[in-house]
């Protein structure tokens, strides 16, 4: 069994091979809702022969945070992998766990992905943070429900809205500053970058501990979570491939139910 899991974020998407023990390759793009099913295959194809894989794909699973997007990504895998990829929150895609929200209230399918993986690698009683587009806490019940969570601007909107706000302030990248204490302008602005998103991060999740009156494990994901976690103790665990391995059980799931 060969699975192409598929997760569309609002800035990136990325596609993975699975064989059924382990990922063979990992590839990302930028996310265009205009990009063809052609397109998308020409792109998957080069990458696949550059890296000298001959593999037939079986299976197909989606997450998607862009609804526009997963049009032409079920056309790519109906023409090109001859399949019906599983799409998750859409019908005929189940989830291994329960999700406890408000009625009529729509949860992000990266963030259910990420609530099955976090369970299925850690147990309940989780508060996963992502970091992505925004940047996002997902609290996990002890028997593995999605009990809600925290969005936040994301680290990168967040410095882009400043720069574009104050005419005067430059673009910085994200880094530990050697001192909290800035002396130039971009000091300072690395300074509460870095630091503001360290407290953000220990005070919504100390927060959610202690409303929750129990211990639950803190598991940081996304490009920028090792960075934090140099600042502090945050988080308890990183999971580089969360999403992927949440889709991976979800497609497992849905493929033994039939």
């Amino acid at each position: 069994m060969m699975l192409l899991a598929i997760d569309c974020g609002n800035t990136n998407t990325v596609f993975s091979i699975w064989d059924g023990e382990k990922f063979l390759a990992t590839w990302r793009t930028s996310t265009e809702w205009q990009r063809t099913a052609d397109q998308y295959y020409v792109w998957l194809t080069t990458l696949m022969k550059f890296q000298s894989m001959d593999v037939e794909i079986d299976e197909v699973i989606i997450s998607s945070t862009v609804p526009r997007v997963v049009f032409n990504l079920r056309v790519f895998t109906d023409r090109y992998f001859n399949c019906r990829p599983l799409v998750v929150g859409k019908e005929g895609c189940e989830l291994p766990v329960d999700v406890r929200v408000d009625a009529g209230t729509q949860v992000g399918p990266d963030r259910l992905v990420n609530t099955v993986a976090g369970y299925d690698l850690y147990g309940g009683d989780l508060i996963i943070v992502d970091f992505g587009t925004a940047t996002t806490f997902d609290v996990v019940a002890k028997d593995g429900a999605y009990i809600g969570g925290v969005i936040a601007p994301g680290v990168n909107l967040s410095l882009e809205a400043l720069h574009h706000a104050a005419a005067a302030l430059p673009n910085v990248d994200v880094r530990k500053p050697e001192y909290v204490i800035g002396t130039n302008t971009v000091a300072c602005m690395e300074s509460g970058v870095f630091w503001g998103y360290v407290g953000l991060i220990d005070g919504i999740t100390g927060r959610i501990k202690r409303e929750r009156e129990r211990p639950m494990k803190v598991i940081g994901t996304g490009g920028l979570a090792p960075l934090f976690q140099q600042g502090d103790t945050l988080f308890d665990a990183f999971e580089d491939e969360l999403t992927m391995h949440g889709l991976v059980v979800i497609n497992n799931y849905n493929r033994r139910e039939k």
